[in-house]
């Protein structure tokens, strides 16, 4: 039986006390590896470490990564359920079925209770005197009704109390642009403000037809009386109200429930649940989610697993949920919803009618999601590892995952920068791309620039510092022949093994072909392979002309000193005017440096060491 030193689970075992709540799993890294919940914890948990004859692969892997457990009692089933949810997605434990897509939806909320009412976005739902509408799938359409709303009613978006800082400050933009009657003043009409409100009530609850009629009779007086700019204005209103009623889908205009449609398709390990959202009758959106973990449970156990981590975080829940089948703990999980919306909640497994084609549809949709998946990865595979092959096909190599690229950019003396960007996998890889400031070179010389840079990164591997541990299986320069042979020599005088490739660049400044073992070799244009070397070779290109711009935007090029400590841009500009070039600086004994006018013997030391050991480079995770 699994167990360690400090914990002995067979006598932990009988510790186990006779009540409800939630246990987390532990292996030996101290990692949650799975969290369930109990009715009983002392005869649940027991189950996983007796006789493994009935168990699943999954649940026999879990049980012999089990290096100790812990428990957290709770008052009700219920409460244990909730715990759960909450542990599992902090936690997200390898073992469990998961959601994968944590996902909020907005809703719109109006400040009914307020003298003058407000309509905003609300990402929670609050038990407050507001009314709310949705959950929305999509943030933009939420903005853009928002928008439509002020448009037609004239409704205030600021954060005012009311009565009490009516007159205290001027009226705001708005009021001058038409859109707020300026309540903040006082002397608005209440009732009337309140009409405008009802009127938005009845046009988030679906009911488009007055406000149709309105701006089509606006409309045509408007353009009866040659106000031909204000028919326009009516015009336009009248296309975004259609515009947003059009996306509000009757489903079924003699049920005004709200529901959610649920269904799940599944293949080769993997699952996809779709979710039609209902609302007053009206399909506001539909959204997709992943769960992952699913290889051996059936298709109840993972609608169970989604609907409680799904409604465990969000902050509606529907009179019904439909779905394909029933799940394990219905009646469980039932009650934990019915309390959470504080009114009666059911679960409806339709066999036939139109209940039955809203299911099959949305079925169709999580099947179609899978199928999508499978298309994308086979391409991204294609595009990335694939790509890998076919430069190791052309090169001669094997085993090639991880590419360095460099490049160099400067203008003059002090201001050369080089980069680095790594990809794996063929897969950018922004945590190890590496910023470099040459230091040891005066003037605009690639060459030796690039053999600071390359030097610099692999004496750092060398070294052991842990930014620079790893080495690439192939590096990529940014030229042919010449940049190709400076390279090979640094990796040689370090007693390395590296092959280095040249993406060699035509008259236009087009990736040609590569540069390999004193031979340009030919690639095809329309392959993945090509493809990749031109991504890895204009990722380094602009990866160091962003850094060489971002230093500009401080002002001027940042010179190398202006990284040694106590040396600001007086003491900067005083060296500078001093030595001829770093070269010369470079040479200079501590006394020279420090005879240099505002320069103590102190700085003098930092400037001398900065300059006689590698420094420090500079790490970008992204720029």
């Amino acid at each position: 039986m699994p167990g360690t030193g400090f914990f002995n689970i067979e006598d932990e075992l009988k510790k186990l006390p006779a009540k409800p709540g939630v246990y987390l799993m532990h292996n030996s890294l101290d990692e949650v590896i799975y969290v369930g919940k109990a009715v009983v914890l002392k005869n649940r948990v027991r189950q996983y470490f007796q006789s493994p004859k009935n168990k699943t692969e999954k649940i026999r892997k879990m049980v012999s990564n089990i290096a100790w457990f812990e428990y957290i009692i709770t008052d009700s089933e219920t409460e244990a359920l909730v715990l759960e949810c909450n542990l599992i997605k902090e936690y997200r434990p390898h073992y469990n079925t998961m959601l994968m897509d944590d996902k909020g939806y907005p809703f719109i909320r109006v400040t009914v209770s307020e003298k003058y009412p407000r309509v905003m976005i609300s990402r929670t739902m609050k038990k407050d005197d507001s009314r709310y509408f949705g959950p929305y799938t999509s943030a933009f359409a939420v903005k853009e009704t928002l928008e439509l709303l002020h448009k037609l009613f004239g409704i205030r978006t600021c954060n005012k109390v009311f009565p009490r800082d009516e007159g205290k400050d001027r009226p705001c933009l708005n009021y001058h642009m038409g859109r707020c009657p300026a309540p903040c003043q006082g002397n608005v009409d209440v009732q009337g403000y309140r009409a405008n409100i009802d009127r938005i009530l009845r046009f988030l609850s679906g009911d488009f037809d007055a406000i149709v009629k309105d701006l089509e009779m606006k409309m045509q007086l408007a353009s009866d009386a040659c106000e031909f700019e204000e028919a326009i204005r009516y015009r336009d209103l009248l296309t975004s109200v259609m515009h947003v009623a059009q996306k509000q889908k009757i489903t079924d205009a003699n049920e005004q429930n709200d529901r959610d449609i649920i269904a799940v398709a599944r293949e080769k390990g993997e699952a996809a649940v779709a979710v039609f959202f209902v609302r007053d009758g009206k399909l506001l959106g539909r959204d997709h989610f992943h769960m992952k973990g699913v290889e051996e449970d059936t298709d109840g156990e993972i609608l169970e697993a989604f609907v409680k981590q799904f409604y465990a975080g969000t902050p509606f829940i529907p009179k019904e949920i439909y779905l394909p089948r029933e799940i394990p703990e219905a009646e469980e999980i039932l009650s934990f919803l019915t309390e959470k919306r504080g009114r009666k909640v059911s679960f409806i497994v339709p066999k036939r009618g139109q209940k039955e084609k809203l299911l099959a549809l949305a079925e169709k949709n999580a099947e179609n999601l899978l199928s999508q998946d499978k298309e994308r990865e086979k391409r991204e595979e294609a595009r990335t590892v694939g790509a890998v092959r076919e430069i190791e096909s052309l090169l001669g190599l094997a085993g090639v995952r991880r590419m360095e690229a460099y490049d160099i950019s400067n203008i003059s003396g002090f201001e050369s920068v080089g980069s680095m960007v790594v990809f794996e996998d063929g897969k950018p890889k922004k945590n190890d791309y590496r910023k470099f400031r040459i230091r040891t070179v005066s003037g605009p010389d690639d060459y030796a620039s690039m053999e600071e840079v390359i030097g610099r990164r692999l004496r750092r591997a060398l070294d052991d510092d842990a930014h620079f541990s790893v080495l690439p299986d192939v590096i990529l320069m940014d030229g042919g022949k010449g940049q190709v042979h400076v390279a090979e020599r640094v990796i040689e005088n370090l007693g390395l093994k590296i092959p280095v490739c040249g993406m060699v660049k035509d008259d236009h400044h087009n990736t040609r072909g590569l540069y390999f073992h004193d031979e340009e070799l030919p690639i095809d244009r329309h392959s993945e392979g090509f493809h990749l070397i031109t991504r890895i070779q204009d990722e380094a290109h602009r990866f160091a002309i962003t850094y060489h711009r971002g230093l500009h935007t401080k002002g001027s090029i940042v010179s190398v000193l202006s990284e040694i400590p106590g040396v600001g841009e007086k003491r900067e500009k005083a060296l500078m005017r001093t030595f001829e070039d770093m070269d010369a600086l470079k040479a200079a004994s501590i006394e020279d440096i420090a005879a240099v006018d505002g320069v103590n013997r102190k700085v003098a030391e930092e400037i001398w060491n900065f300059l006689h050991t590698d420094g420090a480079e500079t790490t970008a995770a992204s720029d």
